[in-house]
């Protein structure tokens, strides 16, 4: 049975919290995150991401924690996530080792890089989401007595009004070239919204700006997740959520749209290209698995 919070559609203006609709997946992604930790060669150690399951109490994810799997169909979505998590650390790296001193990680959801990664010293990490998803992450990580290991600053807004204003009053300086993080975000946006997202980051770009933007899929079919599933019993996505009713397509390629506003795009890679270059070999069910999400992962330079 679908849980009636996620089995409604979106609206223009819905909200929500780490429990409920969009918010729900940050908390998928840090339980997958957690689990890969524990995992077989892991490439990322988030050592919060229990923590935010645990807060949540939520009964899929906390399950799933206390019996991790071990078999690739059982460690597909950690494995995955952990190589998306990993891409992302590596470019907010690279942008570090290029002078860059402020981040922008756009949705930030449960995100801890501000905390996880070893920042330059004068780095500038600004968080935007929705206020209770920020609250939330706030709490789990006081408790755990985490300390930030850049300036970071919280930025409670809708994606889809006006956040480049506290942005800004936050301390952003758009003079100054930035790096912007768009993970597993963009098929959560309507096309509309999605050209207002990428036109404000534009113009809130300096020259030699980065941004990163990547997503293990762009639109997720719960019938052909049902059909893997089926395939591989040990794979289980979420449970009892259809996020297919969360999302949106018919949307302009970001790859192009960034080609076309005068950023220069790096080769769009997928999961697979991702986890070759990390001395990796995807098992089946990973191909599987993209033959149908369509991961697609890009990183672009504003000339």
């Amino acid at each position: 049975m679908t849980r009636p919070e996620f089995g409604s559609l979106r609206s223009d203006d819905d909200h929500w919290d780490i429990v409920s609709s969009v918010g729900y997946t940050a908390l998928l992604v840090a339980g997958w995150r957690a689990l890969h930790a524990v995992g077989p060669h892991p490439l990322v150690d988030d050592e919060y991401a229990k923590h935010f399951v645990g807060a949540s109490g939520d009964p899929y994810l906390t399950e799933l924690l206390a019996n991790p799997g071990t078999s690739d169909d059982q460690t597909a979505f950690p494995r995955l996530y952990g190589v998306q998590t990993r891409f992302f650390d590596d470019f907010f790296g690279s942008a570090a080792e290029a002078g860059i001193r402020q981040a922008v990680i756009v949705a930030a959801g449960l995100d801890s890089r501000a905390y996880r990664l070893d920042w330059p010293s004068q780095t500038a990490v600004f968080e935007i989401d929705l206020p209770k998803v920020l609250e939330f992450k706030a709490r789990v990580l006081a408790q755990q007595g985490a300390v930030p290991k850049a300036h970071r600053s919280e930025i409670a807004a809708d994606l889809r009004t006006d956040w480049p204003t506290p942005l800004k009053a936050a301390g952003f300086d758009p003079r100054q070239p930035a790096a912007w993080s768009l993970e597993g975000l963009l098929m959560y946006l309507t096309a509309e919204a999605q050209d207002a997202l990428f036109a404000r980051i534009d113009q809130l770009s300096a020259p030699s700006s980065r941004i990163a933007v990547g997503a293990l899929g762009t639109r997720l079919d719960h019938q052909q997740l049902a059909a893997l599933e089926a395939t591989h019993p040990g794979v289980n996505l979420s449970g009892d959520v259809d996020f297919s009713a969360l999302s949106y397509d018919d949307k302009t390629d970001p790859a192009q749209w960034l080609a076309n506003s005068g950023w220069v795009v790096e080769p769009v890679r997928n999961t697979l290209a991702l986890q070759a270059g990390y001395g990796m070999t995807p098992p089946e069910v990973d191909v599987q698995i993209d033959s149908f999400m369509h991961s697609q992962y890009i990183t672009a330079t504003k000339g």
